[in-house]
């Protein structure tokens, strides 16, 4: 008898195992990371969903893009988290995504309705620096100095195609000679942001392309005040962050949970000190102590998704074009 109802008990187990539905959300690396606000998101939402939530990390965010396109209707994927304004055109074109259920009240700088991807963060791109740097104050500045830069390659990196985008934005059709003058500025150029960054912070170049954001981890997390973000005159170009579920995901109905779970205040009170930037929706205790000394562009640039998808190839070709000589 014992016999029997250790077996009924291990396959009673087994039923239970079974039947728990595992949500998989494809993000990028730094969001995954101990420090990011992963972790603790999973933690989260699984106390809510009754669920197994996995995050699968790719090096950037326009890495994610690339993934979803190869895997196609095939992918393990239910949401994507991780892509942005500059993306979403081309996301949207693939027909692999869904349009999704959320309501929120969005804490943003622009106005939002998109019925298939869902914001959770925001910020400005910058270039973060040393305090007591003398950091140039615009691109011709920088072109002409002998200031060192890491950045991002565009075509695996959120950030790195956002600099492509601001520099587009800013100068239009000089950008070409903007690109040539800042060529021998890049130190080197990496796959991700978080490469990026770490060379940066081993004293591998003066400047990193990063985010307005960038220094308040090192002030709140560390107690470090050495870090700063260059203001520049041409203003500076926005991102905003999104999510989307797939279009062939067999937990369609996990995934609206999880997307509406993403603009909550359980979620949202993560970013500012997870993913060191501003929330979508502003949590109820506010942004932390160490946020309002920030750097604040006098003047912010964002091209609308189907014109950041339509002059992507030539501001692509106008980058290559320069490192290449």
């Amino acid at each position: 008898m014992r016999h029997l109802a250790f077996a009924a008990g291990l396959l009673s187990a087994t039923a239970a195992m079974a039947q728990t539905p595992e949500l998989t959300v494809y993000t990028y690396d730094s969001f995954i990371a101990d420090w990011g606000p992963g972790p603790k998101v999973e933690a989260a939402f699984e106390k809510v969903c009754a669920c197994d939530l996995r995050f699968v990390g790719v090096e950037d965010g326009a890495a994610l893009l690339s993934r979803i396109r190869l895997e196609g209707a095939r992918s393990d994927a239910d949401v994507v988290l991780g892509l942005d304004t500059n993306l979403i055109a081309a996301a949207r074109q693939t027909g692999l995504f869904a349009e999704h259920s959320v309501r929120a009240d969005y804490d943003l700088p622009v106005a939002w309705n998109d019925p298939v991807f869902v914001p959770y963060d925001w910020g400005w791109f910058a270039f973060v620096h040393n305090a007591g740097f003398d950091a140039p104050k615009n691109f011709r500045d920088l072109a002409e100095s002998d200031a060192t830069i890491l950045i991002e390659d565009p075509r695996s990196s959120t950030p790195g195609l956002g600099l492509l985008m601001w520099v587009k934005a800013a100068y239009g059709d000089e950008a070409p000679q903007i690109w040539e003058g800042l060529s021998d500025n890049i130190v080197t150029v990496t796959k991700g942001w978080s490469e990026a960054y770490g060379l940066f912070l081993k004293g591998e170049a003066d400047m990193v392309l990063s985010y307005t954001t960038s220094p308040a981890y090192h002030l709140i997390a560390e107690g470090d005040a050495s870090k700063a973000a260059a203001k520049f005159d041409e203003g500076h170009y926005m991102q905003v962050e999104v999510a989307a579920k797939l279009a062939a995901t067999d937990q369609p109905e996990l995934a609206d949970r999880f997307l509406q779970f993403m603009v909550s205040d359980a979620f949202q009170s993560l970013i500012p000190t997870g993913n060191w930037m501003y929330p979508a929706v502003m949590p109820e205790s506010g942004l932390p102590k160490g946020f309002e000394g920030l750097v604040r562009p006098t003047k912010s640039l964002l091209l609308a998704p189907e014109k950041a998808a339509a002059i992507r190839d030539q501001a692509l070709a106008e980058w290559q074009a320069a490192l290449s000589r």
